[in-house]
């Protein structure tokens, strides 16, 4: 800690070291919080800062103003270590109304800081907000526990931008410019990233340019010259391996893992999708690419647009469809003929809060036991899960690779934290990606010169065949093939045998997925906790803290969820007890317990919500001491 002499204001400034920092950002969805967390996001990362980043938002496109309803967050935890969460309690949090602090002061930790815009507390959004009449926060003690900073944003925003001519909507629009000048003055960052992005956004509206601009300007020199604010906050670049980094979303380490993956297998990337929440950004992101020869269908529907994935497929492009859990059950019949074609296809499944339209905008891991087994008759196929936004990179690249390599469809499993969450994103560079070689064939592959489509080889793949290769012409369709030859067959032993070389294909993919080992800890011991998908972080940063306090405990994360790891049943059995924490009622423990016949214990939370690592940390310290 250290003070340094602000020339402007003639103030006395505190410097506060500090390792981390939680920061909530919470109004209206018309307040501009996404993109106010999004501008203080990278601007973060650019100063060399580990991050991870957690938007919230409602269903709604333009949910009910003033309500808790229509809260939208941005949450970001950044620091000098390494973050793995977008943590649990809030150092900062800005509240641009009532419904903003009401939804989000339980997450406040004691003695943090909460910045409060005045104008949205008057008596109507109090209203809105449920608070009992005549109850106001500001004045009845309820935050008496916190460094409070009452600032009228409204305005002071206003008054910033009188002169500018614009109306009193675009001026209101601009508030959120004003919170990300005073937070960048707060947490010593540079105004430059955001200057230049709004120079690209407003091109063509230098009125808008020049207003955004202005309040962002203003809301640094209200930190840097009223007296209210005398702390500021300094946070050491974090070690993070020699490289050339990038802030990266789930969503889009997903898209440009599929262009990598194409790019080295030769193939040429076509996404058929249809927009569903939270998968679009998918299709926004690919469609960037046409340049690159990424070809991107919208279409008008769910099943259209796997339908196009798989005849892009059979042309010997590398086919492609993103969803999520409803439009999954519209693909399910489609996902059954590229079973039966056996072609590659990569099936993306952004999970979120279901059943039924349920919680569109809200994470969950419930789409497990669909992706295992929602098609009708014996389809089994490679399902392989991403933990956390960078990581989508390499799983997809893996996936992709799997399904091209073994002429199968898969399953890619993300959800609605990992697609809208950032984090640092290494590039990786061309060496390091490993060789795809698609099975393709251009000769006959018998000695009688007739073509068998469906012969496979040592791993019970069949020979991949573009359109109008000569001589080497074959049915295709989703009647079921005759052996080797693909012609239609009714016959009962063939149809057993068919059913038996398609799942022998899948599970013979174990073979080429490496042997799990822990992510941290012992390979055996009293106890494990086994996770997949998005709870990579939450476990990660609770086994750091179990591990101050002098508690062994191990971590495996499975990309691999059919066929699991060879090893994984043998692994297992080392430890006394096996814990699986999910976003779900427990579904990865059904297939642990079934295959393996371990009693494993679940600890389950279905609220449209990641864990904490608090309430982990509790369940893993209470069972290992029992």
């Amino acid at each position: 800690m250290s003070n340094e002499h602000n020339s402007h204001s003639e103030k006395q400034i505190e410097i506060q070291d500090t390792d981390s920092v939680v920061v909530r950002f919470s109004g209206d969805s018309g307040d501009g919080m996404q993109l106010t967390g999004m501008q203080f996001t990278d601007t973060t990362a650019l100063m060399g800062k580990d991050i991870s980043t957690f938007p919230e938002f409602p269903a709604e496109i333009r949910a009910p103003a003033g309500t808790v309803a229509g809260v939208s967050g941005f949450q970001i935890h950044f620091g000098s270590k390494e973050i793995f969460t977008p943590g649990d309690a809030y150092d900062v949090l800005v509240a641009m109304n009532a419904a903003a602090l009401k939804t989000d002061l339980k997450r406040v930790r004691k003695g943090g800081t909460i910045i409060l815009n005045t104008a949205g507390f008057d008596t109507k959004n109090l209203k809105l907000a449920h608070y009992p009449d005549g109850a106001n926060p500001l004045e009845d003690g309820t935050l008496d526990e916190f460094k409070v900073y009452k600032i009228d944003i409204t305005r002071l925003t206003k008054e910033a931008l009188k002169d500018t001519g614009l109306g009193m909507k675009e001026i209101d629009r601009c508030k959120n410019m004003f919170v990300l000048g005073l937070l960048f003055w707060m947490f010593d960052k540079s105004m430059e990233y955001t200057i230049t992005s709004l120079q690209e956004k407003f091109s063509k509206k230098p009125d808008l340019l020049q207003a955004n601009i202005t309040a962002l300007k203003s809301g640094w020199n209200y930190g840097d010259t009223t007296e209210v604010f005398t702390t500021r906050y300094h946070i050491a670049k974090a070690t993070l391996p020699p490289g050339t980094y990038r802030n990266i979303s789930g969503n889009q380490a997903l898209a440009i893992g599929a262009i990598a993956a194409a790019e080295k297998a030769g193939l040429q990337l076509f996404l058929g999708s249809y927009p569903i929440t939270p998968a679009s950004d998918i299709l926004h992101e690919l469609s960037k690419y046409k340049a690159n020869g990424v070809k991107t269908f919208q279409a008008e529907d769910e099943i259209a647009a796997i339908c196009a994935a798989i005849g892009a497929a059979y042309t010997g492009a590398l086919g492609m469809t993103t969803t999520s859990g409803p439009g999954m059950s519209l693909k399910t019949e489609a996902i059954g003929l590229a079973t039966m074609l056996e072609l590659p296809l990569l099936i993306v499944d952004i999970q979120r809060g279901g059943p039924s339209t349920g919680l569109p905008t809200k994470t969950e891991q419930a789409d497990l036991l669909m992706a295992m087994f929602g098609r009708h008759g014996e389809a089994p196929l490679p399902v392989i899960a991403a933990a956390t936004p960078a990581d989508c990179f390499d799983a997809v690249y893996e996936a992709i690779k799997i399904s091209v390599e073994h002429m199968v469809p898969v399953i890619f499993l993300s959800d609605g934290y990992i697609a809208n969450g950032s984090e640092p994103w290494r590039f990786p560079t061309p060496d390091q990606l490993i060789p795809i070689t698609p099975p393709f064939s251009t000769a006959h592959n018998n000695t009688t010169g007739n073509f068998l489509p469906y012969k496979r080889d040592e791993k019970g793949v069949r020979p991949w065949v573009i359109p109008g290769t000569p001589g080497l012409e074959h049915r295709i369709g989703g009647l079921e093939k005759q052996h080797e030859t693909g012609n239609v067959s009714y016959d009962a032993q063939n149809h057993e045998l068919m059913i038996k070389l398609r799942a022998e294909k899948v599970q013979k993919i174990a073979d080429a997925i490496p042997l799990i080992k822990p992510d941290s800890g012992n390979d055996h011991g009293k106890l494990c906790v086994l996770g997949w998908g998005s709870t990579y972080g939450a476990i990660k940063s609770s086994l750091i803290e179990l591990r101050e306090e002098g508690v062994e405990v191990s971590h495996i994360h499975l990309r691999h969820l059919n066929p699991f790891p060879k090893n994984l049943g043998e692994m297992l059995k080392r430890f006394d007890k096996i814990l699986i924490p999910e976003i779900n009622s427990g579904q990865l423990i059904q297939l642990i317990r079934s295959k393996f016949l371990i009693d494993a214990i679940g600890f389950n939370k279905v609220q449209g919500l990641p864990f904490t690592v608090q309430e982990l940390t509790q369940k893993i310290r209470n069972l290992y001491h029992s």
